[in-house]
C-alpha cells in the first residue's frame, strides 16, 4: 500500500488541470455528494458494525470461534477484496481526472460515465453492505443462531449480482450495463477486441484468487454446507481438492489467451501470439500446483513436481515483468531502445523516477503474482489475504502506466495524420508556390 501511495501522490503532483471545457462539464459530478454527511454516516455505520463483531468475538469459545473464523472468511474475504478493487479504481479515475490522461477516450466512454465520487458511492454502499452482513452472521453465531447465521452469506450473495444485473434506469443503469457488456464480449471474443475488452479481462487475472473462493463459497451454499464444515476434509467437494479451483484460477487467463488469438486473427500482428504466449505459462503453474492434492506419493510431488512448479513460476514470473515494461507500458528499459531513451520519448508524468519505482515495484510485487496461482499454498490465511492484497496493488499500480501509455499512442496516432509542410514533395511544393494568384 505505501508503493502506491507514495506513487498516486507523486504523479499528482505533476499533474496539469483538465481542460476548461471538460472541468465545466463534469463540474457538478465531480464533486463530493452531499457535502460531509455521506463520508460522516459511512464511518459512523462501519464502526458500530466494527462494535457488533467486537462483542461477539468477545462471547466465543477460543473453538468456536477458530470455526467462525474459517468460515467466514471463505465467504466475506472474496467480497472485501472485490470492494477494494472499486475503491482503487475510483484512486485511478480521480488521477486521470486530475491529469493529461483522457481516459474516457481511451475506454470510448461517453459523458455519462462515472466519476471518481460516483464510484467511490458505489464501492462505500458495497463495503456497507459486506460489513453489515458480516457482522450480522458473527452476532448470529455467538448466541447460536447457525441456521440464521448461514443465511447471511447467501443473501450478500444474491443480491450483489440482482443490483449489478437490474434491468431498471436506476443506479448507474449505464455504467452497469457497460460492465455486463464488457464480460459478455471478454468471455465470448467473436467481435474485435477493443481495449476496454482486454482491460478488464487483465484485471479479472488479477483477481483469479477472488473468483475461485466466489466459487468456494457458492459451492458450499449449493451443498447446505455454509458453516460447520472440516477444514481438510479431502471428500469435501468444496474444499481444497475440488478440481473446479483450478479451473475457475485459470479461466481469465484462458480468456485472454482466446482474446490474443482473436487480435491476431484481426491485425496478423505477431506479437499477439507471443502475448498469447505469455497466458499459456500460467497454466502450468496452476495444474502443478493443484496436482499435490491429488497426488497419494508425497515424495512424488517434492521430488519431481514441486521443482518443476518453481521452473514454471520463475518462467511465467519473468515473462509477464518484461511484458508489462516493454509492452503494456512500452518502456525501452530492457530492450534495444535503451540505447535512444531508457523509457519512452513521450511521457505524460513529470517526474522520470516514478516510472523506474514503478518498474522495481512490479518486479517484487510480481514475486506474489504466482502465490494466488498455487492452489496449495491457502492453507495460511493470513498470508493468502496479503498476497491478493498484494497483487491487487500491483494491478492498481499497472493502470496507471497502461492506460497512459495507450492514450500517449492515441495521441501520436492523430499527430502522424496530419503531414508537416516539409514532407510535402518537391514537385508538389513548386506547383503550389508557381501560382501567381493564390490566397492565403
Amino acid at each position: 500500500m505505501f508503493i502506491s501511495f507514495i506513487l498516486v501522490r507523486n504523479i499528482s503532483l505533476t499533474y496539469y488541470k483538465p481542460s476548461l471545457d471538460f472541468s465545466r462539464r463534469l463540474h457538478e459530478r465531480s464533486r463530493g455528494p452531499c457535502g460531509t454527511m455521506q463520508p460522516f454516516g459511512f464511518c459512523l455505520w462501519i464502526i458500530l458494525c466494527l462494535k457488533i463483531m467486537k462483542d461477539s468475538v468477545s462471547r466465543m469459545e477460543p473453538v468456536a470461534w477458530n470455526k467462525t473464523f474459517y468460515d467466514a472468511f471463505d465467504h466475506y474475504n472474496p467480497l472485501f477484496m472485490m470492494a477494494m478493487m472499486i475503491w482503487l479504481w475510483g484512486i485511478n479515475v480521480l488521477v486521470f481526472l486530475r491529469s493529461r490522461v483522457n481516459y474516457a477516450k481511451v475506454f470510448d466512454l461517453d459523458t455519462s460515465h462515472l466519476t471518481h465520487w460516483e464510484i467511490w458511492k458505489i464501492a462505500s454502499w458495497m463495503t456497507i453492505l459486506v460489513v453489515t452482513s458480516l457482522s450480522s452472521y458473527l452476532y448470529l453465531e455467538s448466541y447460536g443462531a447457525t441456521q440464521l447465521a448461514a443465511a447471511q452469506p447467501v443473501i450478500i450473495y444474491c443480491l450483489l449480482p440482482l443490483l449489478l444485473a437490474l434491468p431498471t434506469d436506476v443506479l448507474f443503469s449505464s455504467s452497469r450495463f457497460y460492465f455486463l457488456i464488457t464480460i459478455v464480449r471478454m468471455i465470448f471474443p467473436f467481435q474485435p477486441i477493443s481495449f476496454a475488452d482486454f482491460f478488464v479481462a487483465d484485471v479479472l487475472t488479477s483477481m483469479s484468487k477472488v473468483l475461485s473462493d466466489v466459487e468456494r463459497s457458492i459451492c458450499r451454499m449449493y451443498f447446505h454446507q455454509v458453516t460447520g464444515v472440516p477444514e481438510d476434509d479431502a471428500n469435501f467437494m468444496c474444499g481444497n481438492h475440488s478440481y473446479w479451483i483450478p479451473c475457475i484460477l485459470a479461466f481469465p487467463y484462458l480468456c485472454r489467451f482466446f482474446q490474443c488469438i482473436r487480435q491476431y486473427t484481426d491485425t496478423r500482428d505477431r506479437s499477439c501470439l507471443l502475448n498469447a504466449l505469455k497466458y499459456t505459462t500460467t497454466f502450468p503453474v496452476i495444474l502443478l500446483s493443484a496436482m499435490k492434492y491429488h497426488l497419494s506419493d508425497v515424495l512424488l510431488w517434492e521430488t519431481r513436481y514441486r521443482p518443476l512448479w518453481l521452473l514454471c513460476s520463475v518462467i511465467n514470473t519473468l515473462y509477464s515483468f518484461y511484458w508489462d515494461v516493454t509492452r503494456d507500458w512500452d518502456l525501452g528499459l530492457l530492450t534495444s531502445k535503451a540505447k535512444k531513451s531508457i523509457l519512452r520519448p513521450s511521457l505524460l508524468y513529470n517526474q522520470r523516477w516514478v516510472y523506474f519505482w514503478a518498474i522495481a515495484s512490479n518486479l517484487f510485487l510480481r514475486c506474489s503474482w504466482t502465490y494466488k496461482l498455487s492452489a496449495h499454498l491457502r492453507h495460511n490465511r493470513l498470508t493468502v489475504f496479503t498476497f491478493s492484497g498484494l497483487e491487487m496493488l500491483r494491478r492498481f499500480q499497472w493502470i496507471f502506466f497502461r492506460v497512459e501509455c495507450e492514450y500517449s499512442k492515441m495521441i501520436n496516432r492523430a499527430a502522424s495524420v496530419q503531414i508537416p509542410l516539409k514532407e510535402v514533395g518537391t514537385k508538389e511544393e513548386t506547383e503550389l508556390f508557381s501560382l501567381s494568384d493564390h490566397n492565403i
